[in-house]
């Protein structure tokens, strides 16, 4: 819209003024139309994360977006997210635009906002900030202006428990209550408690304890990198749906900083419960691929009605806590189970045009091409090389040896396939940034070639002024190439450093056969643990591990690259409960078909 407007402006100028404006129409319609009528998402989620002060003194640098709540306010959808200054406004899900709080400096928090809570009732939104002191409600009616109230000078500190920290706060549309629910500790549990709409929302009564980890039960609760980890778990993020007459209350565990974060639920006939646990627990987990951690996140609806799943995939190149944002589609099955869909979580998805009628059928289909390919880079510095570009690992990266403009990287897809979308993933190496401003923007260009020596530009993102360190670039038609090639224009701080470039599409071949000779043994001294074998299949890239509950009940998604070896140790599983287990291959030219099922007993 500004750049038809802009358009129409400069017209009224002299003839050379047209030509200048048509000329930079030219150049920058290709950018643009990347993203207008945009039909697909990857994640990360493609936003401007903010730089984040909260280890500046240490000297640590980085983009960071954590614990997230989108929320579907009058038919458009708003993004808060830890410590970033602001929130994000879109009408599709795809294109977020970042708004900045109108408020007086002295009232919106120094220390920003952590973990908010956000939910929108009657035409206003309601945002409160993780806190152990006196803080406001604040109340909207427009949120895509920025401008806030707040709804109560100070709320106080809630009684009976400490905080509350990671707050969500619910209305149940049903009984005209409130209620707030919150706790982050690996001590603590979740507390919930009663909120007073005639009093501005605040307290009734006492906070009561309400759900808090099992990990000697629940294998997926357990700490640490696959849940290898003695330390004790923690518990947080909070979240309530409603469903049918149904109360879900949701939390994030184990711990931020780890592959196996996920969400469970507990499930009550009451907003304060009593509660039970979940059978098919974790409802959301993601502990293989490139994006891994789905965690601490909330779920919603969106304009047709599909519920979504949000969370806070681990990142940890600076910081153990610097994170992203994952959008999973989500559900209830027919016996009111919530689940989400974590299979091919960080592959291209069509965003929905109606109601689903499977939540994983918005896969595109679209493959990973780039797994372990060979790159060509301009330049390298000490060990950061462009191997890494195509490891599918953000915690390893290329470093150039300058940031200047024509620093090139050129990845081998071995052969000529049909290329549909390209994510560049930025790194923050010695960046020295504590906070996002308009010198922060990202810049570069896309080429395709079949033979290495006649180069297509695919994308053209030069004239961009805006930061996009998980730029997701969908092409508005497929481009046969063996060579992509990116080529760096800008990127703030001294370093430019990209984890990986993954290339998406089809390779034009036959998929790879189902895996087999899948075998599940549950360990016999600790029933929390299955372990997994298969025969390997030759040209996979990879595998996918369905489980869940019953046959039908294939909700959990455990992906392992085909270069390591075909076993898996799944330390998720809760004693007493009987599993079901299939399993499927993929590489470049598609998915197999899903292996029998094997059932494991108590």
């Amino acid at each position: 819209m500004s750049t038809f407007f802009l358009y129409r402006r400069d017209l009224k100028g002299s003839s050379g003024a047209v030509l200048v404006i048509l000329t930079w129409l030219v150049a920058t319609f290709g950018a643009a139309a990347q993203f207008v009528g945009q039909k697909t998402w990857c994640n990360p989620v493609d936003i401007n994360y903010q730089y984040n002060f909260e280890q500046k003194a240490r000297g640590i640098s980085f983009r960071s977006g954590a614990d997230p709540v989108i929320v579907n306010h009058q038919g458009e959808y708003y993004l808060f997210v830890t410590i970033s200054g602001g929130w994000w406004h879109s009408k599709d899900l795809v294109n977020w635009r970042f708004i900045k709080p109108d408020v007086a400096p002295h009232q919106w928090p120094k220390e920003d906002m952590c973990a908010p809570a956000a939910l929108s009732v009657g035409g206003k939104l309601y945002l409160f900030q993780s806190t152990f002191e006196r803080r406001p409600i604040w109340v909207t009616t427009s949120p895509g202006t920025g401008r806030l109230e707040p709804l109560n000078l100070m709320l106080p500190q809630v009684p009976g428990a400490a905080g509350p920290w990671d707050p969500a706060i619910f209305h149940d549309d049903d009984t005209g209550r409130w209620f707030m629910y919150f706790g982050s500790s690996n001590v603590y549990p979740i507390y919930g408690i009663e909120l007073d709409p005639a009093h501005e929302l605040t307290y009734l009564g006492t906070s009561s304890e309400l759900i808090k980890l099992h990990p000697e039960k629940n294998g997926w609760e357990r700490f640490g990198p696959n849940h290898m980890s003695s330390i004790t778990p923690f518990m947080e993020g909070a979240w309530m749906t409603k469903y049918r007459g149904k109360y879900y209350l949701q939390y994030g565990a184990p711990g931020t900083e780890y592959n196996v974060y996920g969400n469970g639920t507990y499930i009550g006939d009451g907003p304060l419960g009593p509660f039970e646990y979940a059978p098919n627990n974790p409802v959301a987990y993601k502990p293989g691929g490139f994006m891994t951690g789905v965690g601490h996140g909330n779920t919603f609806q969106d304009n047709f009605g599909n519920y979504w799943n949000t969370g806070t995939p681990w990142w940890a190149v600076n910081f153990d806590f610097e994170r992203r944002i994952s959008l999973v589609p989500a559900g209830f099955d027919d016996d009111g189970l919530l689940h989400a869909s974590t299979r091919f979580g960080d592959f291209p998805h069509f965003l929905p045009t109606k109601k689903w009628s499977r939540e994983h059928e918005s896969f595109t289909g679209w493959m990973l091409l780039s797994y372990r390919k060979p790159v060509r880079t301009s330049s390298y510095r000490g060990v950061y090389s462009g191997a890494h570009l195509t490891d599918e690992n953000p915690r390893s990266y290329w470093v150039a040896q300058t940031n200047g403009p024509g620093q090139w990287a050129t990845i081998d897809l071995g052969r000529a396939q049909d290329v549909r979308a390209v994510q560049v993933n930025y790194t923050d190496y010695k960046a020295g940034i504590y906070a996002s401003d308009a010198t922060v923007y990202t810049q570069f260009k896309l080429y395709a070639s079949e033979d290495g020596q006649k180069w297509k530009v695919i994308a053209d993102l030069t004239s961009e002024k805006r930061d996009r360190p998980n730029a997701y670039i969908e092409l508005s038609e497929p481009v046969k190439a063996r060579y992509v090639k990116y080529e760096h224009v800008y990127v703030a701080g001294p370093h430019l450093a990209i984890s990986d470039i993954r290339v998406f599409g089809h390779g034009g071949a036959t998929a790879p056969p189902t895996p087999a000779s899948l075998t599940v043994r549950r360990d016999g001294n600790d029933p929390r643990n299955a372990f997994l074998t298969w025969e390997d299949v030759p040209d996979a890239v990879g595998y996918n591990i369905l489980w869940g509950i019953r046959d039908d009940k294939l909700y959990q998604t455990y992906q392992v690259f085909a270069d390591q070896r075909p076993a898996l140790e799944l330390r998720a599983l809760t004693v007493g409960q009987p599993y079901s287990f299939a399993i499927e291959a993929f590489n470049e030219n598609g998915v197999s078909k899903l292996s029998a099922v094997v059932r494991v007993s108590r």
